[in-house]
């Protein structure tokens, strides 16, 4: 067997799709919602893509979301307040929190939630900043000197 670059989620191709659309679309207006553990890995993927559409704010953009999300009010709001509020974050958009299980079926539960917003359940990490010094001693570590093999 292959690896895949998706979960099927038990569910046929046009559900699949249906469902997600439906699921970024309600994420988008309530900007958190709780849902199973592999749909929300799954949302991520296409909600980190719409949000980078909207960034792009052109009109192919805009129609190629427009093709995905479900309502125009959404798609403003993409191409408007997200489109500010992540104008200076290259990716990671989404966040999930696993919360509980499931009583009926035992399934792990999480939400999933966009982050750098009002209301948050908890708050964005710094990001990490890359220094020179933190490549030297992971080369010194390493054994592997980049710039000693091109010197030559």
């Amino acid at each position: 067997m292959g690896w895949h670059a998706h979960n099927k989620l038990s569910r046929d191709a046009k559900h699949r799709w249906a469902m997600l659309r439906t699921m970024v679309s309600q994420l988008i207006y309530h900007e958190r919602i709780e849902t199973t553990l592999t749909k929300a890995k799954e949302l991520r993927r296409v909600a980190d893509k719409m949000v980078t559409l909207g960034k792009d704010g052109s009109l192919k953009a805009r129609r190629k979301a427009a093709s995905v999300v479900r309502g125009d009010e959404q798609v403003h709001k993409l191409f408007s307040v997200f489109a500010e509020r992540y104008r200076e974050r290259a990716g990671g958009y989404c966040r999930v929190l696993r919360t509980r299980v499931r009583q009926s079926d035992a399934a792990q539960m999480a939400y999933i939630e966009y982050v750098d917003r009002p209301g948050e359940l908890r708050p964005p990490r710094p990001p990490k900043a890359f220094t020179t010094a933190g490549m030297h001693a992971f080369n010194e570590a390493t054994g592997s000197d980049k710039s000693e093999a091109t010197s030559q």
